[in-house]
């Protein structure tokens, strides 16, 4: 996400760094640079030009041109300008007082917006919830179906009325279920549209009307770019929306909608979708957002995810293990499949400052991944425990077992015993020594 404007953002950074001490013309060619890239990105017009007048006129002061790293400076500035437009801070649920808190998710069709109701129940459950789906899209076919099947998968219940075609009815309704059986979060699905009409906004006026709606969140689609700017201006006007769900941000190289909705509509984004899994919605972060569109990472998200993905107690078996040189495979197949479960790796790594420009033309096969795991599901308990059993005839045999080459089986065995060797003699150095590691 961003990888374009990140990019180009980078350069222009570059050659400010590349000035040492800088004049008024440095900085005006550097705000001429950003103009261009925001721009390219698809950022609103009004939006780029608020934003490099705000920039320009905090970098051309004397203390900024006279610093001691006045480049640096100046990055600063377009970190916090940057923070600013996508909403300065982060914005959470609006929680009802008196549960249940009802949800409505609105939006066009095709942007994903019964997916990010499944989504949004998986992360409110993770935050101790109890989230009643309701399938309140009463006319696109095999709406409620859709909703079933994403609710059976992650195992939490959906209402619908079969047959009925009252969707006010359905949401009115679907708040007692959700006290019977103590659902303290609602989320209501309702109809979706191809394009925007009366008719679709005075259903949702309606629904506003008649239940007790706690959050509006409107969800669009990153990729259309300032079509979906558009599209939350006009929900915005007719619904007086909450805030905003963004997905497929993940493959957005843009980011122009991102950086334009807040100051367009004056809604700040609540999350956005980062992957098609069920656990790919996340907390949208202005600061922690812009430091990654301009090259400084995002150590907090990444630390986050490592967190939630890897337990403190298995963390410290695991350590013992490698400690005692009794790491096996069987452990390194557990720990590849936990940061699979964390999202592509390109993503994870690119949230490591410094990485994202290195991994430019990397490109990182969630193939190879799998090849890995297969080559190891195709061993016996005993060689995972023990990689020394695995002789020429073994190896041939789990290479026929896997799908891949005897030399692919070589490279992991070789690869998981130089591992090995790195991470123990790691973690057996005293903490002094490696705190001053460069890694």
């Amino acid at each position: 996400m961003f990888e374009g404007l990140a990019e180009k953002l980078q350069s222009a950074f570059y050659k400010l760094r590349n000035r040492g001490a800088l004049t008024e013309d440095d900085v005006n060619q550097a705000m001429r640079d950003i103009r261009i890239s925001l721009l390219e990105a698809d950022v609103n017009y009004k939006v780029v030009k608020d934003f490099v007048a705000a920039v320009k006129e905090k970098a051309v002061g004397a203390e900024i041109l006279t610093g001691l790293n006045p480049a640096q400076q100046v990055i600063k500035i377009v970190y916090d300008e940057l923070t600013d437009i996508l909403g300065g801070k982060a914005s959470g649920i609006n929680i009802a007082p008196n549960p249940p808190t009802v949800i409505m998710m609105c939006g066009l069709q095709g942007a994903g917006k019964t997916t990010t109701c499944a989504k949004l129940a998986c992360m409110l459950r993770k935050e101790g919830k109890k989230p009643l789906m309701v399938a309140a899209d009463v006319y696109r076919p095999a709406a409620a179906e859709q909703l079933k099947i994403l609710g059976r998968q992650v195992d939490i219940p959906v209402f619908d009325i079969p047959g009925c075609s009252d969707a006010v009815k359905v949401c009115r309704d679907s708040l007692h279920r959700a006290k019977l059986d103590l659902c303290d979060t609602v989320i209501l699905d309702v109809a979706g549209r191809l394009h925007i009409d009366e008719q679709m906004m005075d259903e949702l006026r309606n629904i506003r009307a008649q239940v007790s709606i706690s959050e509006v969140l409107l969800v669009v689609d990153a990729m259309t770019g300032q079509d979906a700017v558009n599209v939350a201006k006009s929900f915005n006007e007719a619904l007086n929306v909450d805030g905003v769900v963004l997905t497929k941000l993940d493959g957005d190289a843009r980011g122009g909608a991102a950086i334009s909705i807040k100051a367009v509509t004056g809604k700040p984004i609540k999350f956005v979708g980062t992957s098609e899994k069920m656990d790919g919605l996340e907390k949208f972060y202005p600061d922690r957002m812009a430091s990654r569109i301009i090259g400084h990472g995002d150590v907090l998200t990444f630390i986050e995810q490592t967190q939630e993905a890897f337990d403190e107690e298995q963390a410290r078996k695991l350590e013992q293990k490698i400690r005692k040189n009794t790491f096996d495979l069987n452990d390194f197949l557990e720990q590849l499949r936990k940061i699979q479960k964390m999202g592509p790796l390109e993503n994870l790594l690119s949230m490591i400052p410094g990485m994202g420009q290195q991994l430019k033309n990397v490109e990182i096969d969630p193939k190879r991944l799998k090849r890995i795991e297969a080559i190891i599901c195709s061993m016996t308990e005993e060689e995972r425990r023990d990689p020394d059993l695995l002789n020429g005839s073994r190896r041939r045999r789990i290479a026929a077992g896997s799908g891949t080459t005897v030399q692919e089986v070589n490279t992991l065995m070789y690869q998981f015993a130089e591992m090995k060797k790195m991470v123990r003699k790691l973690t057996n150095m005293p903490d002094n020594k490696r705190r001053h590691m460069p890694f």
